[in-house]
């Protein structure tokens, strides 16, 4: 949607959160005058503007009512398109702030997708991009809303834009350089199947040039399959292509197999920009995990201590497990109810040395039943140790109890927070809290 048509069109946006919020203040500054609505189900939002004009508001348990009223819609991402299809008539049309800057930016856009890793690979390529002396944005899920950068956007610029599958769901054009880490089973909430959710990840590639570039996980056969039909140039991330990454392994930053993929992803981008082998490292070198990915809170009564909260697949948790080893003893899982299939992870739970199991509902019993079936069908092994708990410092109290001095525990719930918590950033905020208190506390420790 190119920016003159929506001088034309009755605008409605769709969900006033933080992504609603920007693209509000982007429209008013280029159509002071123009009425805008704003929809939202909670009540509450109106007080964020309490002074902006010539605005209707449709607020509360009927919000969707308003939408017949619009000839477009920007919807957030957070959203479901699926429940709009009632209250929508044939001839609207239903857009995104995603899209409208993908249609609008002159500049060149670095697009990041993955079930998994999007938010470090993204982080870490804008600070290879920033290293080498590129004019360089952070944009998307994990950088700040895009569209207010669109006033002062210059050709030489690069954005580079986590793209969750919700952002990409009804894109119509693809970044110039894409980027696909991987793809598993997720959001089973949010769409009608996992069809409809792969449909949405491919079309960070799908509308791509032969002159664009396609940087992806050649290992992940779902990947290599949408790679198989893009136009772009193809470029496969693997450790062996990058000989100087073997002289710096040991000081990155990051722990566990994946987060090397994402290193070398990152490293695929640096390449294309031209960014030299010495800025690269340099980047590399200097860059931090990011919080609630397995972000190591600190080592508290002999206790290391982990926060994976942003591990709402159970392929998440288990690379968590995997990235550990051995001194993993106590796991804190469980969380919202997605229909996930926690047999890899019972299985991975079983192989592994953990003694001790935390579980939160909803899906922490689904994974206990997991794994009792599974021990009783294929294990001799001794099943961990096991409780079910509704709260954080319950949790984090039993995690010191049950943990040994020089072992580790780890939170990576494998599930979604909504139930308990939330996000996935209260519920790590929670465990770091809780951790750090019960660290002055004295908590009977086992031998």
């Amino acid at each position: 949607m190119k920016l003159a048509k929506l001088r034309e069109k009755k605008v409605l946006i769709l969900g006033f959160g933080r992504e609603g919020i920007d693209t509000f203040k982007f429209l008013r500054k280029i159509f002071p005058k123009k009425i805008i609505g704003i929809a939202d189900q909670n009540k509450n939002v109106k007080f964020q503007i309490q002074r902006a004009k010539n605005l209707k508001w449709h607020l509360g348990k009927d919000y969707l009512k308003s939408l017949k009223n619009y000839d477009l819609i920007i919807k957030s991402p957070g959203i479901p398109a699926k429940i709009l299809r009632k209250f929508r008539r044939p001839s609207q049309i239903i857009t995104s702030q995603t899209e409208i800057f993908f249609e609008n930016c002159p500049g060149k856009i670095v697009g990041v997708t993955g079930t998994k890793g999007k938010s470090t690979t993204t982080t870490l390529i804008y600070k290879i991009l920033k290293e080498g002396g590129l004019k360089v944005h952070l944009g998307g899920n994990i950088g700040k809303p895009v569209l207010n950068l669109l006033s002062s956007v210059s050709p030489r610029d690069v954005y580079v834009y986590e793209l969750s599958s919700h952002q990409l769901m009804n894109l119509k054009k693809s970044p110039q350089i894409a980027v696909f880490l991987n793809i598993y089973p997720e959001h089973g909430d949010y769409y009608r199947n996992f069809k409809e959710y792969l449909n949405a990840k491919a079309n960070i590639t799908r509308y791509q040039k032969k002159e664009d570039f396609l940087v992806y996980n050649s290992e992940d056969k779902i990947v290599e399959e949408i790679a198989k039909k893009s136009q772009a140039k193809k470029i496969p991330f693997d450790a062996t292509k990058y000989e100087f990454i073997t002289n710096i392994r040991n000081k990155i930053p990051l722990i566990g197999k994946f987060n090397l993929k994402n290193i070398m992803a990152a490293i695929a981008v640096g390449k294309i920009f031209g960014v030299s082998d010495r800025n690269i490292k340099r980047a590399i070198k200097k860059f931090k995990s990011l919080s609630h990915r397995l972000e190591f809170v600190g080592k508290y009564k002999g206790i290391e201590f982990y926060n994976d909260s942003l591990a709402t697949i159970p392929e998440a948790t288990i690379e968590a497990i995997d990235a550990l080893g051995d001194n993993l003893e106590t796991i804190i899982l469980g969380g919202y109810e997605r229909g996930q299939d926690f047999k890899k992870l019972a299985k991975k739970i079983l192989e592994s040395e953990i003694e001790t199991v935390i579980l939160f509902p909803t899906t922490g019993e689904r994974i206990w039943q997991s794994i009792i079936k599974l021990s009783g069908e294929r294990f001799s092994a001794k099943l961990p140790k096991y409780f079910f708990v509704d709260n954080m410092g319950e949790a984090v109290k039993l995690a010191y109890q049950y943990t040994k001095m020089g072992k580790i525990c780890l939170l990576s719930p494998a599930s979604a927070s909504f139930n308990l918590f939330k996000d996935y950033k209260a519920r790590g905020n929670l465990f770091k809290k809780w951790v750090k208190l019960y660290s002055h506390s004295h908590a009977k420790k086992t031998s």
